[in-house]
């Protein structure tokens, strides 16, 4: 029923979606669990990619629209990831505010890996099209 591209874009906005509200990015110095919801900038981000994603799933008849959000997806989650890694880098030297990372710090690259399959499967089906279209 569904295409590969459709299961791969699912798992996406589920790990996009749905796991930032139960995973926490970090825990701080005094134990206390960072969550997404907690500033603005990661609110935005997730959202934005959540919508990405879903928007992509719902144009599954639009291959090319739906390889080019993929790649602007990618690069969302790539800013995401790398304002994690200047957060934890930058910030916990003197002040210590992050003192154990969570799984939520992670959801990029994993978003990042099913978004490459997803858009992989779609440049297949879009090769198998054209090659048909060539045969006529």
């Amino acid at each position: 029923m569904f295409r590969p591209q459709s299961y791969y874009l699912i798992v996406c906005f589920i790990i996009t979606g749905v796991l930032p509200f139960v995973f926490p990015l970090w825990t701080d110095a005094s134990g206390k669990s960072f969550y997404f919801m907690m500033d603005i900038v990661y609110v935005s981000l997730f959202g934005l990619s959540t919508t990405l994603t879903l928007l992509s799933i719902l144009s599954h008849k639009k291959r090319q629209q739906q390889f080019v959000m993929g790649r602007l997806n990618m690069i969302l989650n790539l800013i995401l990831l790398g304002l994690f890694v200047y957060r934890t880098l930058n910030l916990s030297g003197g002040t210590a505010t992050v003192s154990e990372k969570g799984i939520g710090m992670f959801l990029p690259i994993f978003s990042i890996v099913f978004l490459v399959l997803a858009n992989k499967a779609i440049k297949k089906d879009e090769d198998l099209v054209k090659s048909v279209d060539r045969l006529r």
